[in-house]
């Protein structure tokens, strides 16, 4: 008797992102010089396949209090009134709209303040780890004003004459798997 083999294949369904295997990242420039990269610990989301490609939707929910940007001090002040105000707004969403096959359009919410924005989207296939779990790649990334969401604290110093740029890069790496 010959085994058959199949190749796995990105089924219709909810899927659900899983923190251990994916990442929510970002970047901005410090006085114009260097990127400082920071990332969020604690997140949660779902995607959600449709049998046509441009129907799938993603809903995510980031912790804002987990923000690391390997500097406590900077976290602590990322945390504040002065960026992300987590106390009163403690999560920032983003609920996708549109999908098609290199780009995901959708709102996301950072502070009680909505903005469309849109990400380049990547699928890396789907592949079979050693426990029998299907498992999904996808890479998302884009820019987004920080001004846009009312976030503002800047000092007049560096060589694009602020302290941090308000350019903020995005970069997602999103593992997922079916929801049984």
């Amino acid at each position: 008797m010959t085994a058959i083999e199949t190749t796995p294949t990105l089924t219709p369904g909810k899927w659900t992102i899983e923190p251990a295997h994916s990442e929510v990242a970002f970047s901005v420039r410090h006085l114009g010089l260097t990127k400082v990269n920071g990332r969020f610990n604690s997140f949660s989301g779902t995607v959600t396949i449709a049998d046509d490609l441009s129907a799938a939707a993603v809903e995510a929910t980031i912790d804002l209090s987990s923000v690391d940007t390997n500097n406590a001090n900077r976290d602590g002040h990322l945390q504040s009134g002065d960026f992300f105000n987590a106390e009163t707004h403690p999560v920032m969403t983003f609920t996708s709209s549109s999908t098609t096959g290199d780009a995901m359009i959708g709102d996301l919410t950072i502070a009680g303040i909505t903005k469309t924005v849109e990400l380049d989207l990547e699928f890396h296939g789907v592949a079979v780890d050693g426990y029998d779990t299907i498992r999904a790649g996808f890479s998302a990334s884009g820019k987004i004003n920080r001004s846009d969401f009312g976030i503002t604290f800047n000092a007049p110093l560096g060589l694009d004459g602020a302290l941090v740029s308000d350019a903020v890069k995005i970069n997602l790496e999103i593992q997922a798997v079916p929801v049984t």
